[in-house]
């Protein structure tokens, strides 16, 4: 094969060109620290890299709903904390009227003017707002929930918030609930609401269990029950049966003002009821404390969970797109000492000229 000048021009221009470009990513690296600068430089580590910062950005943004949902469901602690300590003296008031020998029309006069002070703050409590929006307005955050009247001008929805995948948190309480006791068992616990559909095929099930519901309850309605003695009434199903009425809790604002009623008419008799019905009322704020307190504490537990899952993140991106500074300067010294001999080398075959030839 016979190699002509061209041919060895060509191979020293590839040779600079691959030894230049071997210089500028290694150079690269050792400006930007990072292995993987591009997708090219490594395809399989560059997908598993940006499936890792996919991760640790969502556990970011969960985080912050977190933050935003605990910063809600403190100032609901707090707002109840002080309505529980307000109905703590109501309940004090109504002890001392209905039990003290010393209490008289006047004494009880003195102390409907306290509990209408306990009312109106309840009512305020019921209308307290984080920032522009009111916490127990259900998702009517822009309305005033209670008037002073303490009618509910709200909802009984519940602010949703994901904290994970797959996993979500009510970030309120209604008021109906807290205050009017609607939706509540008589223990005072708040129930769960339904859960709502996310998608198609979660609302075709939601509506498939509903009208299996309602095809049993027809079937019950008309089905013959045949009574052959009192023990056969008992066992005979009824529609009642298939679904209880709603039990209610206890309202609040109904309460006080009831009581504050008694004390200004001096009736002895509701005022020794009231003491059951505020204890009642006391009983319902603490459990929705309970609840509150929950779930902040599993914020908590899932914010931990999520900051842990943001260093693994960054760990496993890091392992796979850091440089090794050490090694690149290595490779970077080695790669000068390649340049320079070729450039020796080219230099001493590309300065011979057709003269050189004819000597």
């Amino acid at each position: 094969m016979r190699i002509t000048d061209k041919m060895v021009h060509n191979q020293v221009t590839q040779n600079l060109q691959k030894n230049r470009l071997e210089m500028t990513d290694l150079q690269n690296q050792a400006a930007t620290q990072k292995r993987i600068n591009k997708p090219s430089d490594d395809p399989s580590a560059s997908a598993r890299v940006l499936a890792s910062r996919t991760e640790e950005r969502g556990a970011t943004q969960y985080i912050k709903n977190i933050n935003m949902a605990r910063s809600f469901l403190e100032f609901s602690d707090q707002s109840l904390s002080e309505l529980s300590e307000s109905l703590m003296r109501a309940k004090e008031l109504a002890i001392q009227q209905a039990n003290d020998a010393g209490a008289s029309n006047e004494t009880r006069r003195v102390a409907a003017m306290e509990i209408e002070q306990i009312y109106n703050q309840a009512v305020q409590v019921g209308n307290r707002k984080l920032g522009e929006r009111f916490i127990f307005g259900g998702t009517q955050t822009t309305k005033t929930p209670f008037d002073i009247n303490g009618d509910y001008h709200g909802d009984d929805g519940e602010m949703k918030l994901q904290i994970n995948k797959d996993a979500f948190v009510a970030m309120n309480i209604s008021g109906d609930k807290l205050l009017l006791g609607q939706g509540l068992g008589l223990d005072g616990l708040v129930k769960s609401s339904p859960s709502v559909p996310r998608d198609s095929a979660e609302l075709q099930e939601y509506q498939g269990r509903e009208a299996e519901k309602l095809q049993k309850q027809e079937e019950m309605q008309q089905e013959p029950i045949s009574l052959r003695s009192p023990a056969s009434e008992k066992r005979a199903p009824s529609v009642e049966s298939v679904e209880a009425p709603e039990q209610m809790g206890t309202n609040v604002l109904k309460a006080l003002k009831d009581f504050e009623v008694a004390l200004r008419v001096n009736d002895k008799v509701e005022i020794q009821a009231a003491v059951d019905s505020i204890d009642a009322a006391i009983s319902q704020v603490v459990n929705a404390r309970a609840s509150v307190g929950s779930r902040v504490s599993a914020l908590n537990a899932s914010n931990d969970s999520l900051q842990k899952s943001v260093v693994d993140s960054k760990i496993s991106a890091s392992q796979l797109e850091d440089a090794d500074l050490f090694q690149t300067v290595s490779e970077i010294n080695k790669a000068d000492s390649t340049l320079k001999a070729t450039l020796e080398t080219s230099g001493k075959v590309m300065n011979m000229s057709l003269l050189d030839f004819l000597k």
